[in-house]
C-alpha cells in the first residue's frame, strides 16, 4: 500500500545522531563459531552486538533443588563461559562494542518452587552478577539485567504485578554486584517486553505499568502509600518496542510501549523523575527490536513492508534525542517450523532461514531510506537517510537519489551528501506510487543500491 502521508514525528534540532546500533544473532553468535555473524554485522556497519547471558546455563548443579557448596562470586565456579568468549572477543577484535544482558532463568536451587522462574534469590543472582563482571571487566561496554522480566515466562509471579517487585530486588543486587567487581560502564534496567496481556500466569503485564510498580510509584507517578523505595540506580531504560502487523502506526492502549509510540516511554521516565524515583532525563536505549515479516503471514508482513518498516522505526528513534540505541533482532529469520510449531518464532531478521536468502531489509539496514510526505501537501516530500556509520561511511561522503514511477526506469534526482554521522535529508518532489532509492560507492569502490521506498501511511492488509 502506498499513500503521502507519514505519520511519524519531523525531524527536529533534537535528532539524537550519535546513536549506535546493536544487532543480535543468538543461534550464531553463541554457536562457538560466531566468525561468519560477526564478519557480517560488521560488514553492515553496526556499532555492537548484544548478548543474553543466563544464569542456569552457568550455574553449577542448576537442575538440583539444593544449591551446592561454591564461591559464587568467583567466575572459576561457573562453567560455560566459552561460547561467549568467543563472541565477545570477536566482536572486540572487530571493533564492534558489546552489551551483555544478565538473566534467568535461574538454576533451580535459586527458587522456591524450584522452577528456576519464581522469585529467584536476589542474593545469589547479586553474586552471579559480581563472577560476570570480574570475568568479562571492561570488555563489555553496556550491561542490563534480565530479559522482558515483565512477561510471565522469564519472571514469576505477575499476579497483582508481584513480578515488578521481584524484579526490583534482582536489579538492586546485580546492580551491587556488578558495581563491586569494579565494572563503570553503564548498566540499563527494564529490557521490557512492549505489550500487555492477560494469558494467565504466563502473561505480560503492560510495560509502563511494570515500571512504575517496579520504582514504587502509583498510577499518577506519585510514591505508592506504604512504599519506602530509595532512587534507582541506573544509566538508562531498556526496552524492546515491537509491534504488529500495524508496525510503526500503531497507537496501543495506554501502558503499552510499541515503536510508534515510543514518546511515552520518556514522557514515563520524566514523571518518575519528578517524583524522585529515578535520575533526571533517565536515558531510553531501544536493545531489542524487529519487524516480522512472511513467510509468516500469520503475524508478519511482506518483504518490502518490513524493509520500509524497519527504516521508519528507526526514524522515529533518530528523531527522539533521549534514544542511544536503536536493534536489529535477528541477523536471520529462526527457523520456521520449528517443533512442528509453524511460524512460531521470530521472522524478523535481515536473511531468510531458507536457504540464508537476503530480504530486502538487509539492504536497507546499511542505507535506510524513509519518504516523509510534507504537511498538507500531496506533491513534495523529504527523504530521511542514513549510510550506516561503518568504518567505511564515518568520513561522510555523498549518495545518489533516484525516483521511479510505476514500472518506468529509474531516474536520478541528484547527488546528497552526508555528515560524518552517516544521515542526510533532501526536500524531493513526489506523486501517489513514487518510488525512491539510494545508491552508494563505499570509499574502496563497492557499490551499494537500497531497495525501493514508498510513503506508508497504513498497514498492509493480509
Amino acid at each position: 500500500m502506498t499513500g503521502l502521508a507519514l505519520l511519524v514525528p519531523a525531524v527536529t534540532a533534537s535528532a539524537n545522531s550519535k546513536q549506535f546500533t546493536t544487532v543480535e544473532a543468538p543461534g550464531e553468535l553463541l554457536d562457538g563459531s560466531p566468525g561468519q555473524a560477526l564478519d557480517e554485522i560488521d560488514d553492515l556497519g553496526a556499532d555492537a552486538i548484544r548478548i543474553q547471558l543466563s544464569w542456569a546455563g552457568l550455574a553449577p548443579n542448576s537442575s538440583a533443588t539444593r544449591a551446592p557448596s561454591f564461591n559464587a562470586t568467583d567466575p572459576n565456579a561457573y562453567s560455560g563461559w566459552e561460547r561467549y568468549d568467543a563472541a565477545v572477543d570477536g566482536a572486540r577484535e572487530r571493533g564492534l562494542k558489546v552489551q551483555i544482558t544478565i538473566g534467568g532463568a535461574a538454576p533451580r536451587w535459586a527458587t522456591p518452587k524450584h522452577d528456576g522462574l519464581t522469585r529467584p534469590d536476589p542474593t545469589a543472582f547479586g553474586k552471579f552478577a559480581t563472577a560476570v563482571g570480574r570475568h568479562f571487566g571492561s570488555k563489555v561496554s553496556w550491561w542490563s539485567i534480565w530479559n522482558e522480566p515483565n512477561l510471565g515466562k522469564f519472571l514469576k509471579p505477575i499476579a497483582s504485578n508481584q513480578s515488578a517487585t521481584v524484579y526490583r530486588n534482582l536489579y538492586l543486587k546485580a546492580y551491587s554486584g556488578l558495581r563491586s567487581a569494579g565494572v563503570r560502564a553503564p548498566i540499563l534496567v527494564g529490557e521490557l517486553a512492549p505489550i500487555g496481556n492477560s494469558i494467565r500466569d504466563v502473561g505480560t503485564i503492560r510495560p509502563l505499568q511494570f515500571l512504575r510498580s517496579m520504582l514504587c510509584l502509583d498510577k499518577n507517578y506519585r510514591r505508592a502509600k506504604g512504599t519506602r523505595c530509595a532512587k534507582l540506580p541506573t544509566q538508562g531504560l531498556a526496552i524492546h518496542p515491537y509491534s504488529t502487523k500495524a508496525g510503526p502506526f500503531l497507537t496501543p492502549p495506554v501502558d503499552n510501549l510499541t515503536i510508534g509510540v515510543l514518546p511515552r516511554a520518556t514522557e514515563a521516565l520524566d514523571k518518575a523523575a519528578r517524583a524522585g524515583a529515578i535520575a533526571a532525563r533517565t536515558p531510553l536505549y531501544v536493545t531489542e527490536f524487529g519487524v516480522q515479516s512472511y513467510p509468516d503471514k500469520r503475524t508478519g508482513v511482506p518483504l518490502d513492508v518490513q524493509s520500509d518498516y524497519r527504516s521508519i522505526a528507526e526514524y522515529i528513534a533518530y528523531s527522539n534525542s533521549r534514544v542511544k540505541s536503536f536493534s536489529q533482532y535477528l541477523l536471520r529469520d529462526d527457523d520456521d517450523d520449528t517443533g512442528g510449531n509453524r511460524y512460531g518464532a521470530f521472522e524478523s531478521g535481515l536473511f531468510l532461514f531458507k536457504g540464508r536468502k537476503p530480504k530486502p531489509s538487509l539492504y536497507s539496514f546499511r542505507l535506510p531510506l524513509v519518504v516523509i510526505a510534507n504537511r498538507g501537501s500531496t506533491t513534495r516530500a523529504t527523504l530521511w537517510g542514513l549510510v550506516r556509520p561503518g568504518k567505511q561511511a564515518r568520513r561522510g561522503g555523498s549518495v545518489t537519489l533516484e525516483y521511479a514511477d510505476g514500472s518506468g526506469a529509474w531516474k536520478r534526482i541528484g547527488s546528497q551528501r552526508y555528515s560524518s554521522s552517516g544521515y542526510f535529508k533532501r526536500a524531493v518532489a513526489t506523486k501517489k506510487g513514487r518510488k525512491f532509492r539510494v545508491l552508494w560507492t563505499a570509499p574502496d569502490g563497492t557499490k551499494y543500491t537500497g531497495p525501493r521506498t514508498v510513503a506508508r501511511a497504513a498497514a498492509p492488509t493480509a
